[in-house]
């Protein structure tokens, strides 16, 4: 399944990084190559989304490694395995409202989709406080005002906490996922996981926590990701409203 939800932003100009790194690919670490940006993503998410874009890939190549965030070999697959990966959830969110991302490690997928989605309130939600400060220095740098970081288990939030979608990548099997996320959303809300082959045994090995946290329907959708051949795959589950 393909959505596509076209989107029209205003210029803005980035200030504060080297984005023309983030563009040629530099070599970091023990000499591993930096992915290149693809062609043509200003056209594809407007200028000021992806001079931000670039400007959190150079923040990755400069401090990704030595802070524990991601690896030297992830370095080289920066933008086709992370940050394009995570792009495709945005066709999957409301047109307003709150999301949670649970798990935000790095910031994938809520960093890069609060970018792309400035019409959103993102809620970082994460427990290692080097990730949150990590996360903050982004969305300082990157003046992210739709971006708030909860240092917290999600499910540790208050009672009366409530989005309208939760996003997670590689945080848990379905199984142990749905008891921390389903709590969290409003009635009719959905959970928008980025999963992969095994998406369908996923939903079938947590049959029992679906009944049990009320949820409506659980669907796989393959999905294209802009600038890379390589698909992804978006597990979306809806609760009852």
């Amino acid at each position: 399944m393909r959505r596509r939800r076209p989107k029209a932003w205003t210029w803005l100009a980035f200030e504060g990084l080297d984005v023309l790194k983030a563009l040629e690919g530099v070599i970091v670490g023990n000499f591993a190559h930096v992915e290149d940006a693809p062609q043509g993503g200003a056209e594809h998410f407007g200028e000021e989304s992806w001079s931000k874009l670039l400007g959190f890939a150079q923040m990755l190549t400069a401090e990704g490694e030595l802070r524990g965030l991601v690896g030297p070999r992830e370095l080289e697959r920066l933008w086709s395995r992370h940050i394009l990966n995570s792009t495709p959830v945005a066709e999957f969110l409301p047109d307003r409202g709150r999301v949670a991302d649970v798990g935000s490690g790095a910031g994938f997928p809520g960093i890069v989709l609060a970018i792309i989605r400035p019409d959103l309130t993102f809620d970082l939600i994460e427990t290692m406080e080097r990730r949150t400060v990590w996360l903050e220095d982004v969305k300082a740098e990157l003046g992210l005002e739709n971006v708030n970081v909860i240092r917290s288990r999600a499910e540790d939030l208050p009672k009366d906490y409530g989005v309208d979608v939760v996003t997670a990548r590689a945080v848990a099997a379905l199984k142990k996922l749905i008891p921390w996320t389903l709590p969290l959303l409003k009635p009719g809300g959905c959970l928008v996981a980025l999963k992969g082959q095994r998406a369908e045994q996923e939903i079938e090995d947590a049959d029992a926590q679906l009944m049990k946290f009320k949820a409506q329907s659980a669907r796989v959708y393959d999905v294209d990701v802009w600038g890379t051949d390589e698909g992804t795959r978006i597990l979306e589950v809806v609760k009852l409203g």
